[in-house]
């Protein structure tokens, strides 16, 4: 049997600095709540969006994403 594979990610609020970037970077995971700070929309992650979502953790300017494997 595969053995079951979930990442999950979650932002360091106190570290975001709304930027967007990974929100342009994976969509289909992160989104802008209403203070305009990320969060994550998916949890576990899709395993189909782990690569978008790595690319979105190295992009991040303030290292607020944090990826749990």
């Amino acid at each position: 049997t595969k053995e079951e594979h979930n990442m999950r990610v979650r932002i360091e609020k106190d570290l975001c600095s709304a930027c967007e970037m990974c929100v342009d970077a994976c969509p289909e995971v992160f989104e802008l709540d209403e203070t305009g700070q990320a969060q994550v929309k998916v949890d576990p992650v899709p395993p189909e969006l782990e690569e978008a979502c790595r690319e979105a953790a190295e992009e991040c300017p303030s290292e607020a994403i944090v990826i749990e494997e």
